[in-house]
C-alpha cells in the first residue's frame, strides 16, 4: 500500500509553496544558485518556490533544519561540498548525517579553484612554488577565507601531494585579495571571483584545481598538468530533500532541475559564475557524495585539521 500512497502523493505534488533552504548567507554561491533554480522551478512546477536563508555554522544550521523537516517534497535545500562532504570530516558531533539524513536530488554544478599569486611574484608556475617550499620550509604562505573551506583544503592537498609545507593564513571570511596582490601572502586558491583579476593582469594564475582546464582561463594548466597527477578539487553545489521524501517526487525534482540546467538562459548565468552545470541523477550523486566524504575525511585526518 505504501508504494501506492507515495505514487498518489507524487501525482498531487506540488500543490502549494515549496521552501528552498539556503544554509549559507545571501550572496553566497549556494544562495545565488538557489535563487536561479527556485525562479525556474516556480515556472516549471506552477507553484511558488521560496528561498529561505538559514546561514551559520558552515551550513550546519540550515542542513539540520532540513534534516528534521517533513519529507513531503515541500522542503528542499541547496547543499554544497562544505555542508554535505567536508563537514563530515571536520565536525564529529553534527546534528545531521550528510548521507543518512537526506535524499540526494542532483548536483547543480561544479567550480574549480585557481591558484593565484601577485603579478610581480617570483613564482611563475607550480614547480617554482614547490621548489621554494622545499628550499625554505615555512616561507610559502597561502590565504583562505577560513579553516575547512575548499580554498584551505586546496592548499592542504598541494602540501600532501607535493610533500611540502605551505603555511595556511585563514582570513575568517574577509577577502585576502589585497594582501596577495601586495605580496604579504605568497598565494591563494580562490573560486571564479579571481578570474577578472587574472584577465586584468593584477594576479597571475599558476594552475586550476579541476582535471580539465577552465573555459574562462584556457591557457592556465591544471594542477595535474603542473606535475601533481592525483590532484583534484572541485567545489560543488547540489539539491537535497529530507530522508524519506517519496522517490517519485525526488525523480520529478531531478528531472525538472536537469531540464532547467539545459536552458540557454540558465547556462549563460552559470557561465558568468564560473559554474559547470551537472544535473547528475540521484543514484550517481549518492555514490559521488560518499566518495567525496571519504576523500576529504582522509585529507583532513592526515593533516590533523581541527576546528576551534
Amino acid at each position: 500500500m505504501g508504494g501506492i500512497h507515495a505514487a498518489h502523493a507524487a501525482d498531487a505534488w506540488p500543490s502549494r509553496t515549496i521552501t528552498y533552504v539556503a544554509p549559507f548567507p545571501a550572496g553566497s554561491n549556494t544562495d545565488t544558485l538557489g535563487r536561479i533554480i527556485a525562479d525556474q522551478l516556480s515556472k516549471k512546477l506552477n507553484v511558488s518556490v521560496v528561498v529561505e536563508n538559514r546561514p551559520g555554522a558552515t551550513g550546519m544550521i540550515g542542513s539540520t533544519h532540513v534534516a528534521k523537516a517533513k519529507p513531503d517534497g515541500y522542503t528542499i535545500m541547496g547543499g554544497s561540498i562544505a555542508s554535505h562532504a567536508i563537514n563530515a570530516g571536520l565536525f564529529p558531533n553534527m546534528q545531521y548525517d550528510a548521507v543518512q539524513s537526506f535524499e540526494p536530488i542532483t548536483i547543480i554544478g561544479f567550480n574549480a579553484n585557481t591558484l593565484v599569486v601577485a603579478n610581480s611574484s617570483p613564482f611563475k608556475n607550480v614547480t617554482d612554488v614547490i621548489a621554494a617550499a622545499k628550499a625554505e620550509p615555512d616561507t610559502v604562505t597561502y590565504a583562505s577565507s577560513g579553516i575547512g573551506t575548499t580554498q584551505h583544503l586546496s592548499g592542504v592537498l598541494l602540501g600532501q601531494e607535493a610533500d611540502i609545507k605551505v603555511v595556511h593564513v585563514p582570513y575568517g571570511g574577509k577577502s585576502a585579495l589585497p594582501d596577495v596582490m601586495g605580496k604579504q601572502v605568497s598565494m591563494m586558491f580562490e573560486g571564479p571571483t579571481v578570474v577578472p583579476h587574472v584577465l586584468a593582469g593584477s594576479l597571475r594564475a599558476l594552475a586550476v584545481t579541476s582535471t580539465k582546464r577552465m573555459a574562462s582561463l584556457p591557457d592556465v594548466p591544471t594542477m595535474r598538468e603542473a606535475g601533481l597527477p592525483d590532484y583534484e578539487i572541485r567545489a560543488w553545489q547540489a539539491i537535497f530533500a529530507p530522508k524519506g521524501t517519496p522517490k517519485p517526487i525526488v525523480d520529478k525534482l531531478h528531472q525538472a532541475v536537469s531540464d532547467i540546467l539545459k536552458t540557454p538562459e540558465v547556462l549563460k548565468r552559470l557561465e558568468t559564475m564560473g559554474v559547470e552545470p551537472s544535473g547528475m541523477p540521484p543514484a550517481e550523486f549518492a555514490e559521488f557524495q560518499q566518495k567525496e566524504i571519504d576523500k576529504w575525511r582522509k585529507v583532513i585526518k592526515a593533516a590533523d585539521i581541527k576546528v576551534q
